[in-house]
């Protein structure tokens, strides 16, 4: 049964930087396994902001922090064409030592708030988010990841250097990976090559392939594949129940 939530936009300081953050909380007294959701290159639209809630009202304190805060604060976009080409042009000047900062800097925070369980944090992220969650997988702190069609694990990392895939052997906690079997950008062989490297390192995983193309878990695009969507949710819920409200 979901539980009410209330949301507000909150602030993470990391050093002389002011992370805006969507924060959703459930509003009954308890604490609660924490989610940090990450975004696609959309910003914290409303998807992100939709999802956020969504884990907030199964029992999770849920947190999207703005991971463009250092290149375009405040951004946002619908899926226009034309808000694909600017959040790419944003994505291509991230950095994956700052992101990975301000994802510290966001579990910091998580734990200093009282309703928060602070050794059963999870990640979730979609598109660039599904990249950048499973950079973040490799922090002591992450339990579970959810990564939603994360493009160029296989052949790059944020701000260059060597592909995201070479630090599968860093991820600490059980990974769940989600991909669309006709997403044009993410091929077969990629999700096979990142599903070899969870097997060859022996992480705690599952990797899920549905009919649909890139972005079929959000409704607010055309390529939205509800019945996909559905399942892929009532897996995701089932990673965090195992992982994270097993140890409240």
């Amino acid at each position: 049964m979901d539980t009410e939530v209330r949301t507000n936009q909150i602030k993470i300081p990391n050093g002389d930087l002011q992370i805006d953050a969507y924060l959703a909380e459930p509003l009954r007294q308890g604490t609660f396994p924490a989610v940090i959701v990450i975004q696609e290159i959309f910003g914290v639209n409303i998807h992100i902001r939709e999802v956020t809630q969504r884990l907030a009202k199964q029992g999770y304190v849920a947190i999207a922090p703005a991971i463009f805060q250092r290149i375009a604060p405040g951004f946002e976009s619908g899926y226009t064409p034309e808000d694909i080409q600017i959040g790419r042009k944003y994505k291509e000047q991230t950095k994956a030592n700052e992101i990975l900062s301000d994802i510290q800097a966001t579990i910091a925070y998580l734990k200093t708030l009282p309703n928060v369980n602070g050794d059963a944090i999870g990640s979730i992220g979609f598109c660039f988010g599904g990249h950048i969650v499973y950079l973040a997988a490799t922090l002591p702190e992450i339990k579970a990841t959810a990564s939603f069609y994360g493009g160029g694990i296989v052949n790059s990392t944020p701000g260059g250097g060597a592909p995201t895939i070479t630090r599968t052997p860093d991820i600490k906690g059980t990974i769940y990976a989600f991909f669309g079997t006709e997403d044009a950008g993410i091929p077969l062989e990629q999700t096979q090559q990142i599903e070899a490297e969870l097997e060859k390192y022996q992480i705690p995983h599952q990797v899920f392939r549905y009919p649909g193309e890139h972005g079929f878990f959000c409704n607010h695009r055309g390529s939205y594949n509800a019945l996909s969507a559905a399942d892929a949710w009532l897996k995701v819920k089932e990673l965090f129940e195992k992982q994270l409200q097993a140890k409240v």
